[in-house]
């Protein structure tokens, strides 16, 4: 089996007035195709730093990544963000929804960059929602959602693209702990239903609970 993440000797500095911060020290890191993974670490451990570099919104000092098959770490702004929207998913502790547009044009919006038709990104939309049983709120806005149903539309926003991987950053953080556990369920579903990898930056214990493995990174070195 083809890893779905390969990276070697990972390095990323940055320079801060006269002094420059090694944030990554040489990390290898393999994930194949359909794990459930958690990345965990102390703050300043250099967690964030990786995290940005695996997602595509940045790239490295030195080394190599390569992402369902593609070397990213050396591709320009405009390759990296049409990978971003093909391969990977966002789920944010957040939400990061349209606080005006309602359910169904949230999950469709990845679409947009994608240039379907409008007639194909509501299709697709409307089975996502189906997927996180969210069809009876597509005409919902935000505000009219509780937490939990919010982080579904985000899931579903998430995985309407098919991506190859999708990073969760603490999805479970601002919902209540059964809440959070039905959210972490339902990602667990998707991940063994759908072969999609996923990546949890993460101190919650649940979270680890519910991961194939997970990877500690500390220092700017994986553990």
């Amino acid at each position: 089996m083809n890893p779905v993440i390969q990276a070697q000797g990972l390095e990323r500095d940055f320079v801060m007035g006269d002094t420059v911060v090694r944030a990554l020290r040489g990390v290898d890191l393999r994930i194949d195709p359909g794990e459930y993974v958690a990345i965990i670490g102390p703050s300043g451990s250099g967690k964030t730093t990786l995290m940005n570099l695996i997602g595509c919104l940045d790239t490295p000092t030195a080394g190599w990544y390569v992402l369902d098959g593609e070397k990213v770490s050396a591709m320009d702004d405009d390759s990296l963000s049409h990978v971003r929207n093909e391969k990977i998913g966002f789920i944010f502790q957040t939400f990061n929804l349209l606080p005006r547009a309602t359910a169904l044009d949230n999950v469709a919006l990845p679409l947009v960059y994608a240039d379907a038709s409008r007639k194909e990104r509501r299709a697709a939309a409307r089975r996502a929602l189906e997927r996180v049983e969210m069809a009876d709120r597509t005409d919902h806005r935000p505000d009219q959602l509780s937490g939990g149903q919010r982080q579904r539309v985000a899931i579903a926003r998430a995985l309407v693209t098919r991506p190859a991987i999708v990073l969760a950053d603490e999805p479970t953080a601002n919902l209540d702990h059964k809440t959070g556990e039905g959210i972490l369920q339902l990602m667990r579903m998707f991940n063994e239903q759908l072969l999609t990898t996923f990546i949890f930056p993460t101190h919650d214990q649940k979270v680890l609970d519910f991961a194939d493995h997970y990877i500690g990174i500390e220092d700017g070195r994986v553990r």
